[in-house]
């Protein structure tokens, strides 16, 4: 069965329920242990979600049949940049290329909203992250933002 992505909304049942597990997953990575539900909803309520729909920006899913593999997420930014945000794939789909659907898509999508550039930022243990990134031609240099969170920014000039 293929892998097919589309956008969606952030307020789907489908979005919440794989920000949910991308939020688990990052704060479990970034504290070493699983994280409490509660650390979940905080990192979460962090991180609002209303502005990943057209014009402001775009929420893609991966689905094989009914199962969400993943998810990667755009904000429109000044000077026609996209600042990619959320990109996730579930534990057992890694490997499969799941990752570079959604950003080969985000970067489609992007010629849509009329961007010349694409930017992201992560983490230094998000090491299958920035290997992807390093892979799909983004370039790793100054901050372009005061997240807490991040030590890693990247980005790529679209053609």
């Amino acid at each position: 069965m293929p892998i097919l992505v589309s956008a969606t909304s952030p307020t789907s049942a489908e979005a919440q329920d794989v920000s949910r597990r991308y939020y688990e997953e990052l704060v479990s990575r970034y504290y070493g242990r699983p994280a409490s539900r509660q650390e979940t909803l905080d990192a979460q309520a962090g991180y609002p979600s209303d502005d990943l729909v057209a014009p402001l920006g775009i929420l893609l899913l991966a689905r094989q049949g009914a199962t969400v593999l993943g998810c990667a997420g755009m904000r429109v930014r000044p000077g026609d940049i996209g600042e990619v945000t959320r990109v996730f794939v579930e534990p057992a789909a890694r490997g499969r290329g799941v990752g570079r659907l959604l950003m080969k898509e985000l970067e489609r999508k992007s010629f849509e909203f009329g961007l010349h550039a694409l930017r992201l930022d992560t983490r230094t243990d998000l090491v299958e992250a920035r290997s992807l990134y390093a892979s799909l031609g983004y370039i790793e240099g100054e901050a372009h933002n005061t997240d807490p969170y991040a030590n890693h920014w990247f980005r790529k000039e679209l053609a």
